[in-house]
């Protein structure tokens, strides 16, 4: 009886522990359990008539208007005001390179891998790539070994925000400062003067464009100006003024429209991105653009200077932001409905046992696969119940928030990449699936992805020929 009851105990929890070891190499397209969102079935996966990740890229031929060559580095980051932080670098440097282009640009990019033990691969975040280019180890790429090279091809697609940064081993490579800011112009009309101001916590201090404290931006009196912030931390943060402005774009995409906005600040997801305008003044002053941690931009006139503005405590509701505008899809007819609920439970993941993320319930890797076929509009409820903000990031695709805690959005359309869904809120959203092949959606907490909370968009008939786990050396999170 007693050996009975120890097998009563033990035997569940052993199956537990063996059904959750990653396997030394497997694929993207076979995790989990296929779920279709009360769409057509899956016909092809791996089979005949299937597409490959890796026949989905750029252009292969043609001259590149735009011509970037990066290498990365494992050592010793100089950051732009002296101090001295163990990391990585691009070009020498971290943040690596502004990479700048216009809309219908084909950019080129050469990453190489000179010491970095684990493998490099860059992921273009924000940047609606085809799928062989968004740069994610063991999904749609082998990451970059040391010494060996890897060359991206696209179109920019779309004027905006957006920065690239490390897809393998990246909750430590992008922790570490293996990431850069990325700018698309419109075609022709590059607007007001831009001013960059990226977020990174070096070691755990705050910094903007790699400083700590202030950095002062020369600008003419009454000149106006774009600031464009890019969080590339973990967590969420947020931007403020010293003088009235309008948020012009989020994610990368223009808002509708767009309000004067006064003594509130606006919030900025792990790895989110928003577009403030605003005008130096014109008496000669300054004018202080905020982020916490006593780190912000100083634009004005040369020796000007600009008062430091506490951080307002109202913030800027993107529900109800700007003037609504036509979505150009009719998410009330959805091809597919899935739910994404984030929550935590104990067991084990890859043999540890812990309280770990869960989606629908279930742990990684037998994570729900969300299958859809080009064309369909998607709806997804995306609930949070797990203790702590997630900020959730589909690749490959911008989404529209059609509701948040049942209040339907009234002001411009909100599209966005990364999307913060506090605890207790529930956010109802839309895309179309225009873009075809095996896309991450994940916890852009890039702890939190590596702890679990990852899953994929899957079109249907697509494949990879790229394997994740150990063996192969591809371990993107």
């Amino acid at each position: 009886m007693a050996v009975a009851l120890t097998l009563a105990l033990v035997g569940p929890l052993a199956w537990l522990w063996w059904s959750s070891l990653l396997p030394a190499s497997y694929s993207a397209a076979e995790m989990g359990e296929m779920d279709l969102g009360g769409g057509p079935g899956s016909s092809s996966h791996g089979g005949h008539g299937s597409t490959s990740v890796a026949e989905l890229s750029g252009p292969r031929t043609g001259e590149p208007d735009v011509v970037v060559d990066l290498t990365a580095r494992q050592g010793t980051v100089r950051l732009a005001d002296g101090e001295q932080v163990e990391g990585y670098t691009l070009d020498g440097s971290s943040p690596g390179p502004l990479v700048e282009a216009e809309v219908g640009d084909l950019v080129e990019v050469t990453l190489r891998n000179a010491d970095v033990a684990g493998g490099v691969a860059l992921h273009w975040h924000g940047v609606d790539v085809p799928n062989a280019e968004d740069g994610v180890a063991g999904v749609t790429q082998d990451a970059v070994a040391p010494g060996e090279s890897h060359t991206y091809r696209w179109v920019a697609p779309d004027a905006g925000t957006y920065w690239y940064h490390s897809h393998q081993l990246s909750h430590e490579q992008v922790v570490g400062g293996l990431l850069g800011p990325l700018v698309v112009h419109p075609r022709g009309d590059r607007g007001p003067r831009d001013v960059l101001a990226l977020a990174h916590l070096y070691a755990g201090k705050p910094t903007v464009n790699g400083r700590h404290g202030v950095e002062a931006v020369v600008a003419d009196p009454g000149e106006r100006v774009r600031v464009r912030v890019v969080n590339t931390d973990d967590g969420p943060t947020a931007v403020w003024a010293g003088a009235a402005y309008r948020l012009v774009a989020v994610d990368g995409t223009d808002v509708h429209r767009p309000g004067v906005v006064r003594d509130r600040a606006v919030a900025v997801p792990a790895g989110g991105r928003v577009d403030l305008e605003l005008d130096v003044p014109a008496d000669g002053s300054a004018v202080r653009v905020s982020l916490p941690g006593d780190v912000g931009l100083v634009i004005g006139p040369e020796g000007a200077s600009a008062p430091e503005v506490p951080e307002p405590g109202d913030r800027v509701d993107l529900l109800t932001y700007g003037e609504p505008a036509d979505l150009g899809l009719d998410p009330d007819r959805a091809d597919r409905r899935f739910g994404y609920s984030i929550g935590r439970r104990p067991g084990f993941l890859d043999g540890r046992p812990g309280l770990w993320w869960s989606v629908n319930g279930r742990l990684l890797p037998d994570m729900p696969m969300f299958v859809v076929r080009e064309g369909d509009v998607v709806r997804v409820s995306i609930s949070n119940h797990s203790g702590t903000v997630h900020p959730m990031h589909l690749h490959g695709h911008h989404t529209v928030v059609l509701s948040r805690d049942g209040v339907a959005a009234s002001g411009s359309p909100w599209w966005f990449d990364s999307l913060d869904v506090g605890d207790g809120h529930r956010f109802e959203v839309a895309f179309v699936a225009d873009n075809p092949g095996i896309w991450m959606d994940h916890c852009h907490n890039l702890a939190h992805a590596r702890e679990g909370l990852v899953t994929h968009l899957m079109y249907d008939g697509v494949t990879t020929p790229y394997r994740l786990g150990d063996d192969g050396g591809n371990v993107p999170e």
